[in-house]
Protein backbone atom coordinates (compact mmCIF):
# COMPACT_ATOMS: atom_id res chain seq x y z
CA UNK A 1 0.00 0.00 0.00
CA UNK A 2 0.76 3.39 -0.05
CA UNK A 3 0.28 6.79 1.55
CA UNK A 4 -0.87 10.47 -0.19
CA UNK A 5 1.07 12.87 1.96
CA UNK A 6 1.03 16.81 1.77
CA UNK A 7 0.55 19.76 3.64
CA UNK A 8 -2.23 21.69 4.10
CA UNK A 9 -2.95 25.31 5.21
CA UNK A 10 -4.44 28.24 4.95
CA UNK A 11 -4.77 32.44 5.85
CA UNK A 12 -7.76 32.17 7.90
CA UNK A 13 -10.08 28.92 9.09
CA UNK A 14 -13.63 28.51 10.58
CA UNK A 15 -14.60 24.88 11.18
CA UNK A 16 -18.31 26.16 12.75
CA UNK A 17 -19.47 24.35 16.41
CA UNK A 18 -23.58 23.79 15.70
CA UNK A 19 -24.09 24.15 19.24
CA UNK A 20 -24.14 28.00 19.49
CA UNK A 21 -25.97 30.22 16.70
CA UNK A 22 -26.75 33.57 18.91
CA UNK A 23 -24.14 36.60 19.31
CA UNK A 24 -21.03 34.50 17.66
CA UNK A 25 -20.22 31.23 16.01
CA UNK A 26 -17.46 29.17 17.22
CA UNK A 27 -15.04 27.19 15.60
CA UNK A 28 -13.23 23.85 16.33
CA UNK A 29 -9.78 24.26 17.47
CA UNK A 30 -8.76 21.82 14.76
CA UNK A 31 -9.77 20.22 11.24
CA UNK A 32 -11.82 17.31 11.97
CA UNK A 33 -12.39 14.09 9.41
CA UNK A 34 -15.77 15.35 8.19
CA UNK A 35 -14.52 18.57 6.98
CA UNK A 36 -11.55 17.01 5.56
CA UNK A 37 -13.64 14.20 3.80
CA UNK A 38 -15.57 17.96 2.33
CA UNK A 39 -12.27 18.62 0.99
CA UNK A 40 -11.57 15.55 -0.57
CA UNK A 41 -15.25 15.65 -1.94
CA UNK A 42 -14.68 19.19 -3.50
CA UNK A 43 -11.49 18.62 -5.20
CA UNK A 44 -13.42 14.77 -6.98
CA UNK A 45 -17.03 16.57 -7.53
CA UNK A 46 -19.05 15.33 -5.26
CA UNK A 47 -22.48 17.17 -3.93
CA UNK A 48 -22.43 18.30 -0.89
CA UNK A 49 -25.17 19.34 2.24
CA UNK A 50 -27.28 21.23 -0.99
CA UNK A 51 -28.28 17.45 -2.11
CA UNK A 52 -30.05 16.89 1.67
CA UNK A 53 -32.24 20.00 0.83
CA UNK A 54 -33.45 18.13 -2.91
CA UNK A 55 -34.04 14.78 -0.59
CA UNK A 56 -36.21 16.17 1.92
CA UNK A 57 -38.51 17.63 -0.81
CA UNK A 58 -40.08 14.30 -2.31
CA UNK A 59 -41.90 14.79 -5.24
CA UNK A 60 -44.38 12.19 -3.66
CA UNK A 61 -45.19 12.06 0.05
CA UNK A 62 -43.17 9.38 2.12
CA UNK A 63 -44.59 7.56 4.86
CA UNK A 64 -41.14 7.13 7.02
CA UNK A 65 -37.57 8.50 7.32
CA UNK A 66 -34.72 7.14 5.78
CA UNK A 67 -31.40 7.33 6.62
CA UNK A 68 -29.21 9.07 4.33
CA UNK A 69 -26.02 10.58 3.74
CA UNK A 70 -24.50 13.81 1.36
CA UNK A 71 -22.91 12.24 -1.33
CA UNK A 72 -19.12 13.27 -0.43
CA UNK A 73 -19.78 11.44 2.73
CA UNK A 74 -21.17 8.77 1.07
CA UNK A 75 -18.41 7.61 -1.07
CA UNK A 76 -15.25 9.37 1.09
CA UNK A 77 -16.71 7.81 4.74
CA UNK A 78 -14.20 4.97 4.16
CA UNK A 79 -11.13 6.33 3.61
CA UNK A 80 -8.50 6.40 6.30
CA UNK A 81 -7.01 9.77 7.00
CA UNK A 82 -4.51 10.91 9.72
CA UNK A 83 -3.87 14.79 10.86
CA UNK A 84 -0.51 15.77 12.30
CA UNK A 85 -0.75 19.58 12.97
CA UNK A 86 1.83 21.69 12.10
CA UNK A 87 1.22 24.31 14.67
CA UNK A 88 3.08 24.47 17.60
CA UNK A 89 2.05 21.64 20.35
CA UNK A 90 -1.25 21.92 18.18
CA UNK A 91 -2.78 24.96 19.85
CA UNK A 92 -3.55 27.68 16.77
CA UNK A 93 -4.41 31.12 17.70
CA UNK A 94 -7.96 32.47 17.30
CA UNK A 95 -9.49 35.84 16.80
CA UNK A 96 -13.28 36.65 16.62
CA UNK A 97 -13.97 38.70 13.18
CA UNK A 98 -16.88 41.06 13.08
CA UNK A 99 -18.07 41.89 9.51
CA UNK A 100 -21.72 43.17 8.05
CA UNK A 101 -24.09 40.93 6.23
CA UNK A 102 -26.19 43.16 3.66
CA UNK A 103 -27.65 40.89 1.41
CA UNK A 104 -31.44 42.22 2.75
CA UNK A 105 -32.69 38.55 3.80
CA UNK A 106 -30.19 37.41 5.87
CA UNK A 107 -31.61 39.73 8.74
CA UNK A 108 -35.36 41.38 9.99
CA UNK A 109 -33.43 44.36 11.54
CA UNK A 110 -34.32 47.66 10.27
CA UNK A 111 -32.18 48.10 7.12
CA UNK A 112 -31.56 44.44 6.53
CA UNK A 113 -28.09 44.65 8.23
CA UNK A 114 -26.68 41.70 9.89
CA UNK A 115 -23.62 42.17 12.13
CA UNK A 116 -21.63 38.53 12.32
CA UNK A 117 -18.79 37.39 14.30
CA UNK A 118 -17.03 34.53 13.96
CA UNK A 119 -14.66 32.87 15.67
CA UNK A 120 -11.41 31.95 12.75
CA UNK A 121 -8.53 30.08 12.91
CA UNK A 122 -5.47 32.37 12.38
CA UNK A 123 -2.61 30.96 10.16
CA UNK A 124 -3.94 26.82 10.33
CA UNK A 125 -1.50 23.95 8.98
CA UNK A 126 -1.70 20.09 8.92
CA UNK A 127 0.07 18.06 7.09
CA UNK A 128 -2.50 14.87 5.65
CA UNK A 129 -1.47 11.84 4.95
CA UNK A 130 -4.46 9.24 3.40
CA UNK A 131 -3.99 5.86 3.23
CA UNK A 132 -4.19 4.63 -0.60
CA UNK A 133 -6.61 1.27 0.16
CA UNK A 134 -9.48 1.67 -1.97
CA UNK A 135 -10.64 2.83 -5.42
CA UNK A 136 -11.78 6.58 -4.22
CA UNK A 137 -8.08 6.51 -2.45
CA UNK A 138 -7.18 5.94 -5.85
CA UNK A 139 -8.93 8.50 -7.47
CA UNK A 140 -7.96 11.21 -4.89
CA UNK A 141 -4.43 10.72 -4.89
CA UNK A 142 -4.83 10.84 -9.18
CA UNK A 143 -6.46 14.46 -8.81
CA UNK A 144 -4.46 15.55 -5.88
CA UNK A 145 -0.63 14.66 -7.70
CA UNK A 146 -2.07 16.09 -10.96
CA UNK A 147 -3.60 19.50 -9.35
CA UNK A 148 -6.92 19.15 -10.64
CA UNK A 149 -10.31 19.44 -8.37
CA UNK A 150 -13.64 20.64 -9.35
CA UNK A 151 -14.69 22.79 -6.96
CA UNK A 152 -12.19 24.94 -4.84
CA UNK A 153 -11.26 23.60 -1.73
CA UNK A 154 -11.55 25.64 1.43
CA UNK A 155 -10.84 25.49 5.22
CA UNK A 156 -14.88 25.18 6.69
CA UNK A 157 -16.49 28.29 4.55
CA UNK A 158 -15.65 29.68 0.74
CA UNK A 159 -14.23 32.94 2.00
CA UNK A 160 -10.88 30.59 3.42
CA UNK A 161 -9.48 28.85 0.83
CA UNK A 162 -7.08 26.05 1.24
CA UNK A 163 -3.60 25.50 0.02
CA UNK A 164 -2.32 22.05 -0.73
CA UNK A 165 1.65 21.62 -1.23
CA UNK A 166 4.27 19.63 -0.78
CA UNK A 167 2.44 16.45 -2.57
CA UNK A 168 4.38 13.33 -2.10
CA UNK A 169 3.42 9.43 -2.28
CA UNK A 170 5.48 7.19 -0.01
CA UNK A 171 5.50 3.13 0.81
CA UNK A 172 3.01 2.73 3.57
CA UNK A 173 5.66 1.06 6.67
CA UNK A 174 4.19 -0.69 9.92
CA UNK A 175 6.16 0.41 12.43
CA UNK A 176 8.61 -1.98 14.42
CA UNK A 177 6.46 -3.17 17.67
CA UNK A 178 7.61 -1.61 20.34
CA UNK A 179 5.44 -0.50 23.93
CA UNK A 180 5.71 2.84 24.02
CA UNK A 181 5.39 5.45 21.22
CA UNK A 182 5.51 9.20 20.25
CA UNK A 183 2.54 9.93 18.03
CA UNK A 184 2.42 12.70 15.54
CA UNK A 185 -1.09 12.85 14.38
CA UNK A 186 -4.15 13.18 16.61
CA UNK A 187 -5.14 9.46 17.73
CA UNK A 188 -8.25 8.61 19.49
CA UNK A 189 -8.73 9.05 23.31
CA UNK A 190 -9.81 5.54 23.93
CA UNK A 191 -6.78 4.12 21.91
CA UNK A 192 -3.97 5.29 24.10
CA UNK A 193 -2.53 4.85 27.68
CA UNK A 194 -0.45 8.24 28.32
CA UNK A 195 2.55 6.58 30.49
CA UNK A 196 4.17 9.12 32.75
CA UNK A 197 8.12 8.60 32.78
CA UNK A 198 11.19 9.47 34.79
CA UNK A 199 14.21 10.65 34.14
CA UNK A 200 15.94 7.46 34.11
CA UNK A 201 12.91 6.03 32.27
CA UNK A 202 14.19 9.03 29.41
CA UNK A 203 17.64 8.19 29.47
CA UNK A 204 16.91 4.73 28.35
CA UNK A 205 14.46 5.88 25.49
CA UNK A 206 16.07 8.92 23.82
CA UNK A 207 19.35 10.75 23.54
CA UNK A 208 20.91 14.15 25.78
CA UNK A 209 20.16 15.64 22.61
CA UNK A 210 16.45 14.69 22.58
CA UNK A 211 15.67 14.81 25.78
CA UNK A 212 16.62 18.85 25.80
CA UNK A 213 13.86 19.47 23.48
CA UNK A 214 11.26 16.97 24.92
CA UNK A 215 8.21 18.03 25.30
CA UNK A 216 5.55 17.04 27.64
CA UNK A 217 2.33 18.94 26.37
CA UNK A 218 -1.26 17.22 25.67
CA UNK A 219 -4.09 19.08 23.56
CA UNK A 220 -7.10 17.32 23.86
CA UNK A 221 -10.28 18.37 21.62
CA UNK A 222 -13.76 16.40 21.15
CA UNK A 223 -14.20 16.71 17.25
CA UNK A 224 -16.54 15.31 14.48
CA UNK A 225 -15.60 11.91 13.69
CA UNK A 226 -18.76 10.60 11.65
CA UNK A 227 -22.33 11.65 10.49
CA UNK A 228 -25.33 10.35 11.88
CA UNK A 229 -27.53 8.68 9.15
CA UNK A 230 -30.59 10.29 10.02
CA UNK A 231 -30.25 13.91 10.74
CA UNK A 232 -26.35 14.28 9.63
CA UNK A 233 -25.30 15.93 12.87
CA UNK A 234 -22.22 15.76 14.19
CA UNK A 235 -20.97 12.37 16.17
CA UNK A 236 -17.82 13.08 18.46
CA UNK A 237 -14.87 11.61 19.70
CA UNK A 238 -12.24 12.86 21.88
CA UNK A 239 -9.08 12.84 20.16
CA UNK A 240 -5.38 13.83 21.55
CA UNK A 241 -2.35 15.20 20.67
CA UNK A 242 0.77 14.88 22.71
CA UNK A 243 4.75 15.03 22.95
CA UNK A 244 4.75 12.50 25.43
CA UNK A 245 5.06 8.26 25.03
CA UNK A 246 2.18 6.40 24.76
CA UNK A 247 0.73 2.52 24.70
CA UNK A 248 -1.13 2.03 21.61
CA UNK A 249 -4.60 -0.27 22.12
CA UNK A 250 -5.46 -2.45 18.81
CA UNK A 251 -4.49 0.47 16.41
CA UNK A 252 -1.84 -0.15 13.48
CA UNK A 253 1.37 2.24 13.81
CA UNK A 254 2.45 3.39 10.80
CA UNK A 255 5.96 5.18 10.34
CA UNK A 256 6.84 7.47 7.89
CA UNK A 257 10.16 9.89 7.21
CA UNK A 258 10.23 13.38 8.68
CA UNK A 259 9.15 16.29 6.74
CA UNK A 260 10.20 19.94 8.15
CA UNK A 261 8.02 22.50 5.80
CA UNK A 262 9.27 25.78 7.56
CA UNK A 263 12.72 26.68 10.06
CA UNK A 264 10.37 26.53 13.02
CA UNK A 265 8.91 23.25 12.26
CA UNK A 266 13.07 22.10 11.64
CA UNK A 267 14.11 23.18 15.21
CA UNK A 268 11.23 21.71 16.79
CA UNK A 269 11.69 18.17 15.33
CA UNK A 270 15.98 18.49 13.98
CA UNK A 271 16.09 15.38 16.46
CA UNK A 272 13.06 13.13 15.10
CA UNK A 273 13.99 11.99 12.04
CA UNK A 274 10.92 9.88 12.02
CA UNK A 275 6.98 10.16 12.15
CA UNK A 276 4.39 7.51 13.72
CA UNK A 277 1.22 8.34 12.95
CA UNK A 278 -2.48 6.31 13.14
CA UNK A 279 -5.02 6.18 11.01
CA UNK A 280 -8.77 6.57 11.65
Amino acid sequence: MEILRFKLSGKNAFFKKPEVNTYCYFTYGNIHKVALLGIFGAILGYSGYTQIQDMIKPKKKKTKLEPSYPEFYERLKDLKVAILPLNEKGNIPKKIQAFNNSVGYASREQGGNLIVKEQWLENPAWEICVLIDCEEAEKLKDAIQNHKCVYYPYLGKNDHLADIEFISVDEAKLAADEELYRINSFIKRDDIELVPLDSEDLDELLTKEEIRVYSQFKYEEALPYTLDEWVNNYKLERFVYTGSFLEVNNEDVYCLDNKVYTDKEKKDNIYRNKKYVVFY
